[in-house]
């Protein structure tokens, strides 16, 4: 003969314990508030203050130093109708269109050459991403000297080639400076994109690729037909920080034409800082920074759109 043992305590009892431990386990509410404050409150004084902020400078006319008054939208107004701030936008976009399509493809060609684990492949993958750990003011800074005339490595290399005389001067005229800050840029850059590539391409199975070598797929088939479409996320994610990063490219520009000669080379980003710092405008200035931010952000909405996973 067998019995149920019997729990000693009451039914009640019970269930209030297991609620106590359910609830420790499913419902960690002031965890996870205690959690999530610190980033909360980070991304509000960091973030929200000062877009408040800025919102306000750009509807005032406040000269950086001196009393301001409301203005309105008068700023904004001003800013659409200003020729200097659509040139500005207009060499962006011309800049940015130049640059993107080198360093995804530079960038995904030396993924190609370090994925793999053969000896050499770590002293490579240093190499290749040196210059974005140097960063763009120091290499811009040497740019600076080696783009001297007669005496610069590049008129000096040049020369040798048998390409130009080594006399010229790249700095002082707007097309061959923007060859050379594209150049420069696009070198900088790639090594972040290989790096981002790199990291995807090793996470691709390798069956797949032995399966599709099995039926005879070709090195380029198998490039175009897996590598391209698992990369796709990664791809994406790689052209939109560069294209955010053109947008706002501003120290390669000022250490090594300030916008010049002339106009020639003034972004977007240089225009809006001499409007701060040069003509003191700084609530024209900021008129000008909210009306990037929102182009930026049209253009990354573009960029999601289009690059965006197809079912």
């Amino acid at each position: 003969m067998s019995a149920a043992v019997q729990d000693p305590r009451p039914a009640r009892g019970r269930q209030s314990g297991e609620g106590r431990r359910a609830g420790t386990l499913t419902h960690p509410s002031r965890t996870g508030l205690a959690l999530v404050t610190p980033a909360v409150a980070l991304v509000v004084v960091f973030v929200f203050v000062p877009l408040v902020v800025a919102v306000y400078i750009s509807l005032t006319n406040f000269p950086l130093i001196g009393p301001y008054r409301y203005i309105g939208l008068d700023n904004y107004a001003s800013v659409l109708a200003d020729p200097t701030f659509w040139d500005a936008l207009g060499y962006t976009l011309l800049y940015t269109s130049i640059v993107t399509l080198p360093i995804l493809l530079l960038g995904y060609g030396l993924a190609v050459l370090v994925r793999s684990n053969r000896r050499g492949a770590t002293l490579l993958r240093t190499i290749f991403f040196v210059p974005f750990v140097i960063g763009l003011t120091t290499l811009s800074f040497l740019m600076l000297l080696e783009a001297q005339p007669n005496s610069g490595m590049v008129n000096v290399v040049l020369k040798w080639l048998g390409i130009t005389d080594g006399s010229t001067a790249w700095l002082v005229d707007g097309p061959l400076a923007t060859g050379l800050l594209c150049v420069m840029v696009v070198w900088a850059a790639s090594g972040l994109t290989m790096v981002l590539l790199m990291s995807g391409m090793q996470g691709i199975p390798r069956e797949v690729y032995e399966s599709a070598e099995i039926d005879g797929a070709s090195w380029w088939q198998r490039e175009w037909s897996i590598t391209v479409p698992m990369l796709r996320r990664t791809i994406a994610m790689t052209v939109i920080l560069s294209v955010i990063g053109s947008f706002l490219a501003f120290t390669q520009f000022y250490i090594l034409t300030q916008g010049g000669p002339g106009s020639d080379t003034t972004t977007i980003v240089m225009a809006i800082y001499r409007r701060a710092f040069v003509q003191l405008q700084l609530g024209a200035a900021t008129a000008m920074s909210l009306v990037l931010v929102v182009i930026t952000g049209l253009v990354t909405a573009a960029q999601f759109w289009l690059l965006r996973e197809r079912s």
